[in-house]
């Protein structure tokens, strides 16, 4: 496995929208060793998650894991690793959640953003089984900010009040959940 390069804000191929993989591309070498390095990078980096995008490749592939004890996000609740394939994101209900979020391609930045608490997440796993499963609070919002990346989005176009912005040393003094 080799660790990929985490793009970061300014670059352009952040704000792509990444393609869908056909079954037979997924299923090649090519992709399931890529599959490999996007999760090997991901827990390098400590992420809850991350996008094919953030890491060069612009196709609909996402990991998404919360480990416990993850020092970026230690109050989010574990989430066990996935590795989700063209997905497709469903709000369940009007009902909304904000979040201060955080990304590995903006660095040293959060801020808060309100996201729909409740979803459904239709995704191929990686090795092309479809899947479908709801999810509900901080894991809805972990798996719209990492969907919102495979369409060119930063979590920052989605800060309304960007005076709320912070430094990740200011998020733990003054706004994270007591």
């Amino acid at each position: 496995m080799a660790l990929l390069r985490i793009a970061e804000i300014g670059h352009p191929i952040l704000r792509e929208r990444a393609r869908e993989l056909t079954r037979e591309e997924l299923l090649s070498g090519r992709w399931q060793d890529f599959i490999d390095d996007l999760v090997a990078t991901m827990h390098d980096a400590d992420g809850a998650g991350l996008a094919a995008i953030q890491v060069y490749e612009p196709v609909r592939i996402c990991a998404i894991e919360i480990r416990p004890n993850n020092p970026r996000y230690p109050e989010k609740e574990p989430i066990p690793l996935t590795v989700l394939v063209n997905p497709v994101l469903t709000p369940l209900g009007p009902g909304r959640i904000t979040t201060f979020e955080g990304c590995l391609s903006v660095p040293n930045l959060r801020g808060p953003v309100e996201r729909f608490d409740h979803l459904r997440v239709d995704f191929w796993d990686r090795l092309g089984n479809p899947e479908s499963r709801e999810v509900t609070g901080i894991r809805a919002v972990t798996y719209q900010h990492e969907c919102d990346h495979l369409d060119g989005l930063l979590f920052i176009d989605r800060v309304q009040d960007r005076s709320r912005l912070t430094t990740w040393n200011n998020y733990w003094r003054h706004h994270r959940p007591s």
